[in-house]
């Protein structure tokens, strides 16, 4: 009898995976614990192995391919055996049975959940609930992971659709259009590339914490002449190179202990307060944007928290991180300033309530009382807050304290 091989979940809000390579192929024989193809989930490349003996019969996800949780990858059996009788038909995991029955017909059918070439993500309930109401939800944003569109999402679709004359909404949809797939013209030369992987869920989520959030931004000066001396005398003292970046994260946790009001996430109609400082450091890949976490950042001693993320950010970009390494962020910090960018505006790294932006140090001319000039070392910081949870003043008040501990750099570790 053939095996099948299914796409894994490899954590709780996993809902697909990329085939990203067949590292086995068609008639060739595996043997279990054998790795035999590679997905790519939102953040992670991960090995699948074999967990059976045999001849790899026929592949049924090609690579490139989107697969759901569960869903149909490929056959495992012995040499010459037939997979029409000894196992399911290609087709992704089996849908629950309410989904399975026809709909009940409807003013307006439901679409596929596909249009354009795009697959729409839409749970099951929804997509039924969908059907009976009449509610089009090719151009709805959904609110559940990963943007998958979840049954509250529909009814309010439906209740927008009560409450917006007939005339207008025809021409103005409920929510933002889902964008279109192959309607720009290709020049010579031009390569298309499939959004899928990280670089897909980067983003939706980019587009739905845009969407979503009212931000402001608050940029803030610093004197980091200080800082940088101070960075100096450790190196020459312990002979420890510390980052500007790991003195950074200790002061922002230091600084978050003692300005809990930032840590705060909104869930539907109510506010979380969080009880835990974790640090969401934001690490460029080639392939998108992933955000580590350190956990109890505040509870760390400047090595520990140094040695942390370092190891995080080499695992990240080795794509070596486990799923748990980048959740349950509280707060985050986005660097830009080795890059030599002098002002940003950060997008919030949902559920945080704001993120901060670190940008570079320059060299910044300034007067003294008696009117002589010095040179002084200056970077600035910026902060993006979501406005439904935290207003200016109370940011402004965290961001001057952190200029303090900034510009007095003794305060970091007492």
């Amino acid at each position: 009898m053939a095996f099948e091989v299914l796409m894994p979940q490899l954590g709780l809000t996993m809902e697909e995976g990329t085939v990203s390579q067949w590292i086995k192929h068609e008639g060739d024989e595996v043997k279990a614990g054998d790795v035999i193809l590679e997905i790519t989930t939102d953040k992670l490349t991960n090995e699948v192995a074999s967990e059976h003996d045999g001849v790899l019969l026929k592949i049924v996800a090609q690579e490139g391919e989107d697969i759901p949780v569960k869903g149909l990858l490929a056959y495992i059996g012995q040499a010459g055996e037939s997979i029409s009788g000894g196992a399911s038909a290609p087709a992704p995991a089996a849908v629950p049975a309410a989904e399975a029955a026809p709909a009940a017909p409807a003013a307006a059918p439901a679409p596929a959940a596909a249009v354009g070439g795009v697959r729409i993500r839409i749970s099951p309930l929804a997509r039924k609930t969908a059907a009976k109401l009449g509610v089009d939800y090719t151009g709805i944003a959904g609110t559940g992971p990963s943007g998958r569109i979840v049954l509250k999402d529909i009814l309010a679709a439906s209740e927008a659709q009560k409450n917006v004359p007939a005339a207008a909404s025809a021409a103005v949809p409920a929510t933002a259009p889902a964008p279109k797939a192959g309607s720009l013209e290709l020049m010579e030369g031009d390569t298309v590339i499939k959004l899928a992987g990280m670089r897909k869920v980067v983003s939706q989520r980019m587009w739905a914490s845009h969407n979503e959030i009212p931000p402001v931004t608050q940029n803030i000066k610093v004197d980091v002449t200080a800082l940088m001396k101070f960075r100096k005398m450790l190196l020459a003292e312990t002979g420890k190179k510390y980052s500007v970046n790991d003195l950074v994260l200790k002061a922002t946790a230091k600084c978050l202990r003692q300005h809990p009001e930032m840590l705060v996430s909104l869930d539907g109609d109510q506010i979380i307060q969080r009880a835990h400082v974790n640090l969401g450091m934001a690490v460029a890949l080639d392939a998108g944007l992933i955000v580590p976490v350190i956990r109890d950042a505040d509870k760390l001693s400047l090595d520990a928290l140094s040695a942390a993320a370092k190891d995080l950010a080499v695992r990240a970009k080795e794509n070596r991180l486990g799923a748990d390494e980048y959740k349950g962020s509280t707060f985050t910090v986005s660097n830009l300033g080795m890059f030599g960018i002098e002002t940003f505006t950060p997008i919030i790294n949902q559920p945080d309530a704001a993120i901060l932006g670190v940008c570079a140090i320059h060299d910044e001319l300034d007067m003294d009382d008696e009117g002589k000039l010095f040179k002084k070392q200056v970077m600035r910081l910026s902060c993006t807050l979501d406005h439904r949870l935290l207003d200016g003043s109370v940011v402004a008040k965290f961001e001057m304290d952190l200029r303090d501990l900034l510009e007095k750099p003794m305060s970091i570790l007492l």
